[in-house]
């Protein structure tokens, strides 16, 4: 995994993460670092290639993020993306001026250099995906202009005997045609990686490591049930056995049977045994707090506060029989660079799991102050992949993303026990109707969610007056954006009748159409 690495330089952009993740595509690793890391500590780092990413800055505004010129001096390679490829321009003595005509979205490009080992194989005409209002008006002096669109004169340029490529547009999206192989051409052919970083090697790796830092000390684990936390529960288990203790906290708003399938496979007679489980049935505290709380983000808040109480009281019982030394978390990638990198980088959301527990419950338990997070440097399908390389049942590696408040953001409105259960079995048939018609629900997220809105029906010879549940179904590959997926009518009258004959409580069932944006992908 060190052999070879690829370093993004983060200044601002919001497609930092897929350019990470179309590298590691190329089984090369890579990591996102600010771009006020500097240049010693990049040299440090001695990477393979370097990318600098785009950003809402303009390169000549006194306050906008720079770096220094000697990048283009370490003989490493180096391709600007957008505001990068300004950069690049503006530190080497070319021209960045404001675009007399900006460029948005989808913009038909034209490849002036077809031997650029960039360009290898791509066609002469692209459609690729532009975002900029500045623009290169002249390139810088060794450069070589590669494309051109009809508003923009240097779309891309290149130093090929330096090893410095730029580009206007993002190859990164998968709006832009070719982008993919522009990238694989970028990290294997001008970088030199050979492309062996493999997440088999990384788990066994991971698993050492792992036993070499812990010792003999005993780790905390929040157990969810999802597939962050299980994994990372597996590595620590594989890694250090039964110094590992993991809290399951069942809040009672997860999904039908959920709480009893993790307990399945983590307690004492399951598959990954090998470890302290310890469920706590905490339902009936959540529904008393939940009482009369009908505002979501209120919701979130007391369902996120009374985890941590809860949390806290269950490690100070169990570190008098003592103590620990780490607090483990299923933190991944995106988690880390969402919550922010740098001055740079925009804060998309805040993550519970990225800082651990408050600060004074750690130092009470005495906790190392740096938990132990053994998957952050992976995005969520590589978590994935680890998952199966481990072992863990395909059907836990690919379960469903559920919020960490569970069902409370699925019911619409005050949280009761019955509104759960309505959730919880009308979900149930959703996702097993879904499975019989063999529709694909690993590309977004698919669920059943509670109104609030009760309606006047007809069931046999009575009168109802019951609650609509909401199927929601939505195709995405960040979770960025999303759209609604087209299931088949067949398959959502299936779901209809169903639901409305097996579930009590329930005389109406809506299809939510909806996008994101405008809306959320959760209905709360």
């Amino acid at each position: 995994m060190e052999n070879e690495k690829i370093i993004v330089l983060d200044f601002g952009g919001q497609y930092k993460q897929q350019i990470a993740r179309r590298v590691r595509e190329q089984n090369v690793y890579c990591e996102i670092y600010p771009s006020d890391i500097g240049l010693d500590k990049l040299k440090e780092l001695s990477p393979d290639g370097i990318i600098l990413t785009g950003g809402p800055n303009s390169v000549y505004a006194p306050e906008s993020p720079v770096f220094d010129s000697g990048i283009f001096n370490m003989g490493v390679p180096v391709l600007g993306i957008c505001y990068g490829s300004q950069l690049m321009a503006y530190l080497l003595g070319g021209t960045v001026k404001t675009a007399p005509v900006s460029e948005y979205g989808h913009t038909e490009v034209s490849i002036d250099k077809r031997t650029s080992k960039l360009f290898n194989e791509v066609p002469s005409d692209i459609t690729v995906w532009m975002s900029h209002t500045d623009y290169i008006a002249e390139a810088p002096a060794g450069f070589e202009v590669t494309a051109h669109t009809g508003n923009c004169p240097v779309a891309a340029m290149e130093n090929a005997d330096k090893k410095l490529y730029a580009v206007q547009f993002h190859p990164e999206v998968v709006h832009t045609d070719k982008g993919a192989e522009m990238i694989r051409h970028f990290v294997l052919d001008i970088c030199g990686c050979s492309g062996s970083w493999k997440m088999s090697s990384f788990a066994e790796e991971t698993i050492k490591g792992l036993r070499e830092k812990i010792g003999s000390d005993r780790v905390l684990l929040g157990l969810s049930g999802g597939v962050d936390s299980t994994v990372t529960a597996v590595l620590l288990s594989k890694a250090i056995g039964k110094q590992l203790y993991c809290v399951f906290v069942d809040h009672g708003l997860m999904r039908k049977d959920e709480g009893d399938e993790v307990e399945a496979v983590f307690g004492p007679s399951g598959k990954f045994g090998d470890l302290n489980f310890i469920r706590v049935n905490a339902g009936p505290e959540y529904f008393e707090m939940l009482k009369d709380v009908d505002d979501p983000e209120q919701k979130r808040k007391l369902i996120g506060n009374k985890f941590v109480e809860i949390f806290g009281s269950e490690a100070r019982r169990l570190a008098d029989s003592g103590g620990f030394k780490y607090m483990a978390q299923g933190t991944i990638y995106p988690d880390v660079v969402e919550s922010g990198m740098g001055k740079d980088g925009a804060v998309i959301k805040s993550h519970h799991n990225v800082g651990g527990l408050p600060y004074d419950l750690v130092v009470e338990l005495g906790f190392d102050e740096k938990p132990v997070e053994p998957l952050r440097a992976l995005f969520k399908d590589e978590v994935r992949k680890v998952g199966l390389e481990l072992g863990i049942p395909r059907e836990l590696v690919y379960r469903q993303p559920f919020p960490g408040p569970g069902l409370g953001i699925r019911v619409v409105g005050e949280v009761t026990p019955e509104k759960v259960m309505i959730v919880q079995e009308a979900d149930s048939i959703y996702r097993e109707e879904l499975s019989r018609a063999g529709i694909d629900t690993g590309a977004g997220q698919f669920f059943a969610a509670l109104s609030n809105m009760r309606s006047v029906g007809v069931m046999g010879d009575f009168r109802t007056y019951d609650y609509a549940v909401v199927l929601r179904g939505v195709i995405t590959s960040d979770f960025m954006t999303a759209e609604a997926a087209e299931i088949p009518w067949s398959v959502l009258q299936k779901c209809m009748n169903r639901i409305i004959n097996e579930v009590k409580g329930v005389n109406r069932v809506l299809y939510d159409l909806t996008s994101k944006p405008p809306g959320t992908i959760e209905l709360e």
